[in-house]
């Protein structure tokens, strides 16, 4: 039974690595990364954020993410300012919003050549089983 877990952790692990290569290929074509378009996905969502609130959302720590915004700042993606307290909230700046909408063809491009093989009924099937997997581990 332990070889069919770590078959299928591989596979799952093989294909999320196929994914981000072609992601960040097709994103670096338009000038970002997959973590530069996933920050500012995951501002976008979250207008007024912390870093450490967007750095869970992105799966990175918080000196990644730190790292991550001063960059996307300097570029005039992101803007922060000033929150309640020491805290620091994140938006996005006009020339952000740009990336993250070109970005996001270029991701459903992408996507949909990566699950191009699975019929819809089996994407659904995938993204359900998947999203009850880590709601397991959410609660």
């Amino acid at each position: 039974m332990h070889g069919e877990l770590q078959e299928l952790g591989r596979a799952v692990k093989q294909a999320q690595y196929r994914q981000h290569r072609a992601l960040d290929s097709a994103l670096s074509a338009i000038g970002t990364t997959l973590a530069q378009w996933d920050a500012l996905r995951a501002i976008s969502r979250s207008p007024g954020a912390s870093a450490s609130e967007l750095a869970a959302a992105t799966f990175q720590t918080g000196q990644a993410f730190g790292t991550l915004v001063g960059r996307l700042a300097a570029q005039g993606l992101v803007e922060r300012r000033p929150g309640h307290g020491r805290r620091i909230e994140h938006h996005l700046t006009p020339a952000g919003e740009e990336v993250l909408t070109v970005g996001n063809k270029v991701a459903d491009e992408v996507l949909a050549a990566c699950f191009s093989s699975l019929p819809d009924a089996d994407r659904a099937t995938l993204l359900d089983l998947l999203q009850r997997l880590t709601a397991e581990r959410d609660t």
